[in-house]
């Protein structure tokens, strides 16, 4: 009789214990991060490693070592771009020209991959018939689709944006896919027990548990994009669509000014990582936060 009192009590403090210990997974540290974490861990990285980038080029320049200097300009004339850039008032419609394009070419990509990617997914003829031509055009380099968009629409904006809705849609469509595809059918099968079906089931169930592949998808179709419209606008040029952060790279070229060109790269690297920044980190961030897998700061 003792020893089952004995075992009962040890069960007890067992199952006590591993209830404690259950809770203290759940919890979420909602404490803010101190200022000192987040400048050593995510602030202070960076500005390292671009600093030793800057050091590193101006050395190669300064000692020679990159040969000729009309071939790898200084740091200081890539700054001397940048600074005559603003005092003329060119440097934000340089930028502002190749943004606006590229971000309503994505939205009309998103407008048309969302539908096109869940139609996919859920109808068995519709992804037998076109899903592998899907596959193929995202492997196709968008580059190559500049000429023929010259020809059929002329060298107008409608041209840049066919070349972006070719480069991102079947990105969009395929992260879609593959993330309704990774849905547990457990999930289907209790939206469709609580009486979620058709399009409710699709925007209550399919869409959440597909959120995380959907948004690669979506980090995908924007790499496509701005990768569709820096070569369409090196390609095509016209004094009509005024000048992009590419044709700014074309013109570098065709003076031989490397320091413009390096100018343009960096503009592009810039811009490319402030959208990733701005736009879809805080989303994977809000994603894993609401999957319980990134705790709260």
């Amino acid at each position: 009789m003792a020893s089952t009192e004995t075992t009962a009590a040890k069960d007890g403090a067992d199952l006590a214990g591993l209830e404690a210990g259950l809770d203290a997974l759940e919890t979420v540290q909602t404490g803010r991060t101190p200022f000192r974490r987040t400048l050593t861990q995510k602030i202070l990285p960076p500005v390292v490693a671009v600093a030793l980038v800057l050091a590193v080029w101006q050395f190669l320049v300064s000692s020679g070592i990159a040969g000729d200097p009309t071939k790898l300009p200084a740091p200081s004339d890539v700054w001397g771009e940048l600074r005559e850039s603003w005092l003329e008032g060119t440097l934000h419609e340089y930028i502002w020209t190749s943004v606006s394009r590229g971000l309503l070419g994505f939205l009309l990509a998103l407008a048309i991959g969302t539908p096109l990617g869940l139609v996919v997914a859920r109808v068995r003829f519709v992804r037998a018939a076109i899903g592998p031509i899907l596959s193929g055009l995202q492997s196709l380099p968008s580059v190559a689709w500049v000429p023929p968009a010259v020809i059929w629409l002329g060298l107008n904006d409608r041209m840049m944006f066919a070349v972006i809705l070719l480069g991102a849609v079947p990105s969009i469509a395929n992260g879609l896919v593959s993330g309704v595809d990774q849905v547990p059918p457990l999930f289907l099968r209790a939206g469709r027990t609580l009486g979620a079906t058709g399009l409710k089931g699709t925007w209550h169930i399919v869409m959440p548990a597909a959120l995380p592949g959907y948004l690669a998808g979506l980090k995908q179709g924007w790499a496509f994009s701005w990768r569709s419209l820096m070569a369409a606008e090196i390609i095509a040029s016209s004094p009509d669509l005024g000048v992009g952060l590419g044709q700014l790279l074309e013109n570098g070229r065709n003076t031989s000014s490397m320091s413009m060109v390096f100018f343009a790269i960096l503009l592009i690297l810039i811009v490319g990582i402030a959208i990733d920044l701005l736009i879809f980190s805080p989303l994977e961030r809000w994603v894993l936060r609401s999957r319980g897998l990134l705790a709260r700061s």
